[in-house]
């Protein structure tokens, strides 16, 4: 079982308002180490500099959107483990089927709720203490 306080979970969505509501679900949790990012190849350059233990990111963004995120992610030899729950606006099986077979851990179709969130982080990473 993770300890919450102990996990290191980057955030990466283009809208602010998105990373605030994702940051202060995950502190709800117990969560203590966030990070955030406003764009894909930012979050990319920052977890390839710093361990990390998930990484939470919206699929639809500006540049570098979620897909290509992950892809890059899975092919970056340091942080290719790296547990990774895909955020969407859209919750279609196309989508779902592309992260999947990119290597997506889980998914989130937004809005969603904070137990929602925490569902899916269990799935990915254990139950949270």
């Amino acid at each position: 079982m993770p300890y919450a306080g102990a996990l290191k979970v980057l955030i990466v969505d283009d809208q602010n308002s998105v990373r605030q509501m994702t940051r202060l679900s995950l502190e709800e949790f117990g969560v203590r180490n966030v990070y955030d990012s406003g764009d894909g190849a930012s979050a990319l350059k920052f977890a390839g500099s710093q361990p990390l233990d998930l990484i939470i990111s919206d699929y639809n963004m500006p540049e570098m959107d979620g897909l290509a995120l992950l892809r890059a992610v899975r092919a970056h030899p340091v942080v290719r483990r790296l547990p990774f729950i895909l955020l969407t606006g859209r919750g279609d099986k196309e989508l779902v089927i592309k992260a999947a077979q990119a290597g997506a851990n889980n998914y989130l179709v937004k809005p969603f709720t904070a137990a929602a969130l925490r569902e899916k982080i269990e799935q990915v990473v254990g139950k949270l203490q």
